[in-house]
């Protein structure tokens, strides 16, 4: 059989075929977005370009063309592949071979991406024995065209040799896995709609194991098994149909296999869905809050018929259950109603079942029985059922359990309890946070915060925060502060402060579920103060004992202060890994204990008072060096008050060790030690001042892979820079100490010769900032005396950005005094202390502002 001799006219026949048949569906689907139009439609289209092909050849009778994988479930996605297995009665001859070769090609000839087997129906069933992935193919196969008896026998053949309790534990693994590798959330920023937890995928495995057993192929089918509700078959078709509307417009918009929604693509995709911005949320974050309910629905279906599904397959043994209560009993290690009507009778232990997994640890979840009932019972949270004096004090003994407490109230979420208790809590759930440094949505970031607090609070974890750990330990109803963290943010997305609009919220809750005038009160003035002690550790000067008062005028007493400053540190590692990191724990760690020492005198202390005790302390650690009692006082001399406000009583010993007998030295001076936590690397620079060396060491700092993320700049009486830097490597490096010797030498000697200020490389911008680019803000106005001038600006970070502010200022004649760094994911609030230069006129300030707003411009 040698290949056949084709018209000319076959493949630009074909190809126009299905491009003008394939543009149709397109054009249809894009005016009433009828999803299993499209798909299906395309299969059809390739069916009979397929089959009329397979005609046009003259294959041999005895062949068979048949479609597996998707293509095989009868739905073809714009860009998805065809999957295509040929099966042959035996061996193929040279002549068929080549006959099947030419098919091939001209399946690609005529614009089809496939991808194809030639097997025999004994090579079919021995690749497919232990190998879940073909299994899995296999087991959606369609005959297309050719010998249909050679095809049933290849289906008998599969199905004979199928074990659909191995198939269950393979798929359930292989799922597992999968999840894993998508960090077991669907809340991903950019999610994978067909392969994330709760995407396209999760929906395909029920069916293939529901076709494996034998029990159905389709969610009608398995309704009619028992396996569905009516009322969740139709939630399952309306989640699919969304997840496919999604798929398919991002394959249309990219005009390829694109299955993530990445920062993008989800405007665009969501423009195609016709959403409008609002006057609080993009156009993208209305789609991706639908997208996440519709994984959300996604993923807590897959878990109840996959808890059914290995019920029919793997029937518990009888006997395995145990009475806990009148209402729940124990049935193999899950929590289970003994009742079928239970929360239709007594709607009050749809609570009471959270409540009964946080007092029965043993328990793993529970059984598909009760989860369908629990999520058919859902409405019964109503406005009745939340006034109830007895559910509200169930409520509030989820806060109140020694465990449990994060586990129970995730799993509320997932379910959909949690947001019909609070409808509040209800109306975030699944809504992003395009602000550069959340990595989660509102409901999922609530929730790690709940997790982060708790964990201080449990004993396997103190070593990761001991002063976390030891004050949760000693505060007094801690579940105070869990009910803050779930207010916390719970106004995001309404317009307006949310931490205000918060604390409306805080209160209606707190007073209607009785809690005590005082902690009412707390739990309110945490909802209203949860970002003030991160402001104030990162964009103010905490060695000014003038903001150590402030701050502690606002605290009012250590219990409001031990309070805040656990919330807000669980607050900033609930945010993003990128975000918390040793630094930011310092800083705050010092200004609680410098609060805390202001609350235990009843008052600041003042100024001379301070700089004394942080001098006796300098002096206490120089005497382990075996150094003199008189050795500070060249140095100190030089130093203002200012100096001594700025710098802990630690730093200065270590200033003072280094430079006591180089006071007039000719040559910089450079010093590195790994920060504490030996997470990042502090700084001494002691040069002569120069106009230009603030914006060299930026640019030194930079090129060596540096992040800068705090700087103390100060001039000594006698005209010496004093400079101390807090750096993080962005680099990748793991071990500082091995960079403290490099460092020294390298930036020493550049400053040792006078030369032009050499930029850092510029870098690629993130996705997100590329995405979500954040307005520039500048100001500069006059400190409290009028004698300097402060500049703060907020703007995306990106590498060099320090480098072109320090050359603005220089170019404008700006002497620096000191500079607060502050860098919150992506977003950068930096604030710099300035004097002289262009900032004498309005005009100047006018025309450096301008400038710096250009230069910030991503």
């Amino acid at each position: 059989m040698a290949p056949l001799h084709l018209p000319t006219d076959l493949i630009p026949r074909y190809r126009n075929r299905l491009k003008t048949e394939q543009d149709a569906l397109r054009d249809a689907y894009l005016a009433d977005a009828d999803t299993r139009a499209l798909l299906d439609g395309r299969a059809k289209v390739v069916d009979g370009a397929l089959a009329d092909l397979w005609r046009e050849l003259e294959l041999p009778p005895t062949f068979a063309l048949a479609a597996v994988g998707g293509y095989g479930r009868g739905e073809l996605f714009p860009a998805s592949d065809i999957d295509l297995l040929i099966l042959l009665p035996g061996a193929p001859g040279i002549g068929e071979e080549a006959r099947l070769s030419q098919l091939v090609s001209l399946f690609w000839d005529i614009g089809l991406e496939i991808g194809h087997s030639v097997r025999t129906v004994d090579e079919c069933l021995s690749e497919a024995d232990g190998d879940i992935t073909v299994q899995t193919a296999l087991i959606e196969a369609r005959l297309l065209a050719g010998d249909a008896t050679l095809f049933r026998t290849f289906q008998a053949g599969l199905h004979g040799r199928l074990d659909a309790k191995a198939f269950f534990k393979a798929k359930k693994l292989e799922q597992e896995e999968r999840h894993m590798r998508y960090n077991e959330t669907p809340y991903s920023l950019e999610p994978n709609c067909k392969e994330s937890p709760g995407g396209l995928r999760d929906l395909q495995v029920i069916l293939w194991i529901a076709r494996a057993a034998g029990i159905g192929a389709s969610w009608a089918e398995l309704t009619a098994a028992g396996l569905l509700t009516a009322e969740e078959e139709q939630l399952i078709n309306s989640v699919e149909r969304f997840l496919d509307d999604v798929r398919i417009r991002l394959h249309l918009h990219t005009r390829r296999r694109e299955d993530r929604l990445l920062f993008d693509h989800q405007t665009a995709v969501a423009k195609m869905f016709g959403f409008e911005p609002t006057a609080t949320r993009r156009e993208s974050e209305l789609l991706m809050q639908q997208y996440y309910r519709s994984a959300k629905a996604a993923l807590q279906l897959n878990t109840i018929l996959l808890q059914n599904l290995g019920a029919r397959l793997f029937p518990p043994p009888a006997g395995t259950t145990r009475p806990l209560n009148e209402r729940f009993q124990a049935a193999h290690d899950l929590l289970e109603m003994r009742a079928d009507d239970l929360f239709e009778r007594q709607p009050s232990a749809i609570l009471e079942a959270f409540l009964m997994l946080q007092r029965h640890p043993e328990l793993r979840g529970m059984t598909a029985r009760t989860l369908r009932a629990l999520y058919r019972a859902r409405f019964r949270i109503d406005d009745a059922f939340r006034a109830d004096p007895a559910n509200r004090a169930l409520f509030l003994e989820l806060f109140k359990s020694p465990q449990g407490i994060v586990h129970e109230f995730r799993r509320m979420n997932a379910y959909g309890i949690l947001g019909r208790y609070l409808p509040n809590f209800g109306a975030i759930v699944g809504q992003m946070q395009h602000d550069l440094f959340h990595v989660y949505t509102v409901d999922q970031h609530i929730l790690q915060v709940l997790r982060n607090l708790r964990r201080f609070a449990v004993e396997e974890f103190a070593h990761e925060y001991p002063l976390c750990s030891r004050l949760i330990n000693g505060f007094e109803r801690p579940w105070v502060l869990y009910i803050a963290a779930l207010f916390h943010d719970i106004a995001k997305g309404r317009g307006g402060d949310h931490s205000e609009l918060g604390t409306a919220d805080a209160r209606a809750f707190c007073e209607s579920h009785g809690l005590a005038p005082e902690d009412t009160e707390m739990v309110v003035w945490l909802v209203r103060h949860h970002l003030t002690m991160s402001q104030v550790a990162q964009k103010q000067d905490i060695s000014d004992p003038d903001v150590v008062k402030h701050f502690a005028q606002v605290v009012g007493d250590e219990r409001h202060l031990v309070a805040l400053y656990l919330l807000t540190v669980a607050d900033i590692r609930g945010t993003s890994p990128k975000v918390w990191n040793a630094w930011k724990g310092q800083l705050l760690e010092e200004l609680y204990s410098a609060t805390r020492n202001v609350l235990g005198r009843g008052g600041a202390p003042e100024p001379h008072g301070v700089i004394q005790e942080r001098q006796q302390e300098a002096l206490r650690l120089l005497r382990y060096f075996a150094l003199s009692d008189t050795v500070h006082e060249g140095l100190w001399k030089q130093l203002d008050t200012v100096y001594f406000l700025r710098h802990s009583a630690e730093e200065i010993a270590w200033h003072t060790r280094n430079l006591h007998y180089r006071i007039n030295t000719p040559t910089p001076i450079v010093k590195a030690r790994p920060n504490r936590n030996e997470e990042g690397l502090q700084v001494m620079v002691y040069a002569p001042d120069q106009p230009d060396l603030f914006t060299r060491i930026c640019g030194f700092f930079g090129r060596e892979g540096f992040s800068i993320v705090d700087a103390k700049v100060h001039t000594t009486r006698h005209g010496y820079a004093l400079d101390s830097f807090v750096l993080l490597d962005v680099s990748g490096r793991d071990d500082y100490r091995q960079l403290v010797s490099y460092l020294e030498h390298e930036l020493a000697q550049r400053l040792s010769h006078p030369c032009t200020p050499e930029p850092p490389p510029t870098g690629r911008l993130s996705r997100q900032v590329k995405h979500f680019p954040i307005t520039p803000e500048v100001s500069i106005h006059p400190d409290e005396k009028g004698t300097q001038f402060v500049l703060s600006l907020v703007a995306a970070d990106r590498p060099g950005l320090l480098y072109k502010i320090a050359t603005t200022l220089t170019r404008h004649g700006a002497y620096l005094h000191t500079a607060k760094i502050a860098t919150l994911g992506d977003r950068v609030e930096d604030v710099f202390l300035l004097s002289g230069g262009d900032l004498a006129s309005s005009a100047g300030r006018v025309k450096l502002e301008s400038e710096l707003l250009d230069e910030l411009q991503v």
